[in-house]
């Protein structure tokens, strides 16, 4: 056979290149613990990217201090906002950056020291086996990891999660206001960067545009340590504001997925479900309202008429729900796309930008 008169060498599999691995740290009032998080990032990362927030507390100076003096930051470059764009504007800064020098998985943790830097290989992992396109931690996953979680953190947190299932179409994570993620590059490419909130609803944004792309999304347990640092969230205070977003991508994804880019069974469900829910809810309060101003007792005949309409909407309507969360993304798309490596040249200074 042809494979015969081969060297061995060349019928060999080639092995994969090990993907470069960058972490990006926005900083904001972190300038206390911002060297500890720093120091503890392990040697599988290739690349830390710091981006200066505008933070009032000097942290990039802090760093950049350290950057030529200390052997242990030689991987360390410093990025500057000329004002705060919230922790979203700094993380895709910091993301672009990172991907442009050639960084194949980014992972992005806070400065405040509330994320383990240890865990960096377990948000990896997935991806470089190609099992996920995007990592989140996930405060929820047991009962153990949710000691010392601030009890308006909990609470917040639980509710905000329930509803970016519906927003989102990921029915299998929780805790999506966590801010320890990884994400293949190749799939942070097709991220519309320009059109991601930028400040505390940035990681639920992601996961509704990842939705989107039908990107696969795995949860990583992780136990989050509460110190004195100061946090801006409410997840309380916030959840009445995200409402409105959380309606806006749920009509987005619905009308995308199930209109535009496919039509199935869901669709169907939806399209008579809502109209019959409708119609009964409405024919149902008009009648009640007319009987009501008479005097009368409605027939058996009305009643009906009202509330089958209403029994079928609900039943379809819940047979939607179920179709949807069989549809929650789960095969990776990054192998697909391929390693793309940086999308722009270097400038005429040998920088990425």
């Amino acid at each position: 056979p042809p494979s015969a008169i081969l060297p061995r060498r060349a019928c060999q599999p080639v092995e994969k290149a090990p993907p470069r691995i960058a972490v990006v740290v926005p900083a904001w009032r972190c300038s206390r613990q911002i060297e500890s998080v720093i120091r503890r990032i392990g040697p599988e990362v290739a690349d830390i990217v710091v981006v200066d927030d505008a933070c009032p507390e000097g942290t990039g100076n802090r760093v950049e201090a350290l950057v030529g003096a200390d052997p242990a930051f030689a991987r360390v470059v410093v990025l500057r906002q000329e004002e705060n764009t919230g922790v979203g504007g700094a993380a895709l800064r910091g993301m672009t950056h990172a991907r442009r020098n050639g960084a194949d998985i980014l992972v992005k943790i806070d400065g405040d020291g509330q994320m383990a830097p240890e865990l960096v290989p377990r948000f990896v992992g997935p991806i470089a086996a190609g099992a996920a396109d995007y990592a989140k931690g996930n405060r929820f996953y047991a009962y153990r990891l949710l000691k010392g979680m601030p009890l308006p953190r909990l609470l917040g947190n639980g509710v905000l999660s329930f509803i970016t299932k519906a927003s989102s179409g990921y029915w299998n994570v929780f805790d999506p206001t966590n801010g320890y993620v990884a994400i293949a590059g190749e799939v942070f490419d097709e991220l519309p960067a320009d059109r991601l909130e930028r400040r505390y609803f940035f990681e639920t944004d992601l996961l509704c545009e990842l939705g989107l792309l039908r990107a696969a999304v795995t949860d990583i347990p992780m136990r989050a340590s509460y110190g004195d640092e100061r946090s801006g969230l409410s997840p309380i205070r916030q959840l009445f504001p995200f409402l409105r977003r959380h309606l806006a991508r749920f009509v987005r994804r619905v009308f995308y997925g199930y209109f535009l880019r496919d039509f199935s069974i869901g669709s169907l469900y939806l399209l008579t479900g809502l109209p019959l829910l409708g119609f009964g809810v409405v024919f149902g309060a008009r009648r009640w309202i007319e009987v009501r101003a008479a005097d009368l007792t409605a027939t058996a005949g009305t009643v009906m008429l009202a509330a089958l309409p209403v029994i079928l909407g609900v039943v379809l309507l819940l047979n939607f729900l179920s179709v949807d969360v069989l549809m929650t993304p789960r095969e990776p798309i990054h192998p697909k796309l391929g390693r793309a490596g940086p999308r722009e040249p270097p400038t005429p200074d040998g920088s990425r930008g």
